[in-house]
């Protein structure tokens, strides 16, 4: 592809980041720079001189690193059985584990408020345990993706030579699995560093993430400056922290010997090996089937006790409802905003993949730095940018049906590059050549050749941008009005209100979601063999 081809196909994706992105982002700096117009560090300095935002902020860092460590201590041994032992049911236990990460962090939350009881709503013990069960398989994924290429004949050696398995473990196993580690946990960190939904429902007002606090000087106090103070804060600390991350992880990169999965997978032996592998399972089950299970169970128990359906037809009544429509709108608003988001999110990613594998090297390269950016920015600061930033002409676009689905869009478009961008690569030059020889002009070679080829890698990018979609909370919960609220906001209005109608409104809520979230994965998981093709 030529400079202009690569010009005229990137149009799309600059335009959208430009507008969706940069503007309500760089609105975020200039608020916390130039609250009247002229250059201040007015309310940088009030923020780091109020005692009460000072311990925000060190809250933050601390539970993230709490959340961090506890969730390496189940993940990795957990990661370990996975891939060293084989056993009836290995993949479907390894799939199950991915489910708590694609679920919305509202869903995470409801689960965890059913299962830990009203008495820990509200205490640190509730956010790290969520924490641990929404990122576990963050570890599993990356630790075990190095695990299991590991050469299994390192650690027969060193038991040749006498150790034992703790002292394998220990000197030979770890210090190799370091680098996937450390990658796991600077995920991790960021994850719970940025949590927003299950922090607000779980945690209280005396346990705020920079996040929530962000949420609140905005919605509570109306502080603008103070919050777009706080969200300058958390980039600055963000950008430190990946750069650090980064350095340090490519510090811990060493080249070692691999073997196929085929080689490192074995029955377990002996009785420690064989505990080992049941407490792993046990504490996998417990932390990811546990809560999910008393969700849906909560979402059909009736006042009395028994079971029904009562709470799911109060979603269709009005007068059951806080939220003066019925609660099931809501589904319907997500259904709607989220097929919006996955058609933007597919033709922005599209247009995207195109020019970063086709593009010439430094544009490409330069586009596919761009594109992550939403990534490394909070759901809060962008829903806050969208606030503060898209209400004047000619973005005057507040009162816009529009503007949830371009949100959700904006968190999607990563993801659907991520999936398409490995296809695309992976297409043969030779064919395309072969079409142009034989007379196709470039446009029938794209629509004769490369469609047709990434066509399921297009339908899976659409699959995870339509769950996506569903379950964004944090850019959406500052935009949503009362008549376009969606099925993650009407969760947080309903548990905002006493009453066990709302409670249980709630749980059936949760429960469809989960259900909508869970189907899309299904689909994904059905088109995504032949899209690797």
């Amino acid at each position: 592809m030529g400079p202009v081809g690569a010009a005229v196909l990137s149009l799309p994706p600059l335009v959208f980041l430009a507008v969706f992105f940069a503007v309500p982002v760089g609105a975020i700096l200039l608020t916390g720079l130039r609250p009247d117009g002229s250059w201040a560090l007015g309310a940088l300095v009030e923020v780091l001189g109020d005692g009460a935002l000072r311990g925000v902020v060190w809250f933050t860092l601390w539970q993230a690193v709490l959340s961090t460590v506890l969730t390496l201590a189940v993940g990795v041994p957990v990661a370990y059985a996975l891939t060293r032992f084989d056993f009836p049911g290995r993949r479907v236990v390894h799939a199950a584990l991915l489910v708590p990460f694609v679920l919305p962090t509202v869903v995470v939350a409801v689960a965890f408020i059913v299962t830990l009881g009203s008495g820990l709503r509200g205490t640190l013990v509730a956010i790290l345990v969520a924490h641990v069960f929404f990122n576990v398989a963050v570890v599993v994924r990356v630790v075990g993706g190095l695990l299991e290429k590991l050469d299994p004949r390192m650690e027969d050696a060193a038991a040749t030579l006498g150790a034992g398995r703790w002292r394998t473990a220990l000197h030979v196993v770890l210090p190799l699995a370091r680098p996937a580690i450390v990658s796991a946990a600077g995920v991790v960190f960021l994850f719970t560093f940025t949590s927003f939904g299950v922090v607000l429902l779980l945690g209280g007002p005396e346990h705020a993430t920079l996040e929530v606090e962000i949420h609140r000087q905005t919605t509570q106090l109306l502080d603008l400056p103070v919050a777009a103070a706080l969200s300058l804060l958390q980039l600055a600390i963000v950008a430190g922290l990946l750069a650090v991350g980064t350095g340090r992880q490519q510090a811990l990169a060493v080249a070692q010997p691999i073997a196929g999965d085929a080689a490192s997978v074995r029955r377990p032996r002996g009785v420690g090996e064989r505990s080992f592998l049941a407490a792993a399972l046990a504490l996998a089950g417990a932390l990811v089937g546990v809560p999910l299970a008393l969700l849906v169970l909560r979402s059909f128990r009736a006042p009395d006790g028994g079971l029904g359906l009562q709470w799911y037809r109060a979603l269709v009544d009005p007068e059951a409802s806080v939220l003066g429509r019925p609660a099931l709108d809501a589904v319907r608003h997500s259904l709607e905003f989220a097929v919006a988001a996955t058609v933007v999110a597919v033709v922005v990613g599209l247009a995207a993949a195109v020019v970063v594998t086709r593009g010439p090297r430094r544009w490409a390269r330069a586009l596919d730095v761009v594109l992550l950016l939403p990534l490394g920015v909070s759901a809060v600061t962008v829903g806050f940018g969208f606030l503060i930033s898209l209400d004047d002409p000619p973005l005057d676009l507040r009162g816009s049906w529009w503007l949830i689905p371009m949100a959700q869009a904006l968190v999607a478009v990563p993801f659907v590059v991520r999936v398409l961008v490995p296809v695309l690569s992976s297409i043969d030059d030779r064919v395309r050549e072969a079409a142009a020889v034989l007379g196709a002009s470039p446009a029938r070679v794209w629509r004769e050749v490369d469609l047709p080829l990434v066509g399921r890698a297009v339908g899976v990018a659409a699959g995870f941008a339509f769950a996506v979609s569903l379950g964004e909370f944090g850019a959406t919960v500052f935009i949503a009005r009362a008549e376009t609220v969606t099925v993650p906001v009407a969760i947080l209005r309903l548990l905002g209100r006493p009453g066990p109608s709302n409670f249980g409104q709630a749980m059936a809520l949760s429960t469809i979601l989960m259900v909508m979230t869970t189907v899309s994965l299904l689909v994904i998981s059905r088109l995504r063999p032949g899209g690797t093709r």
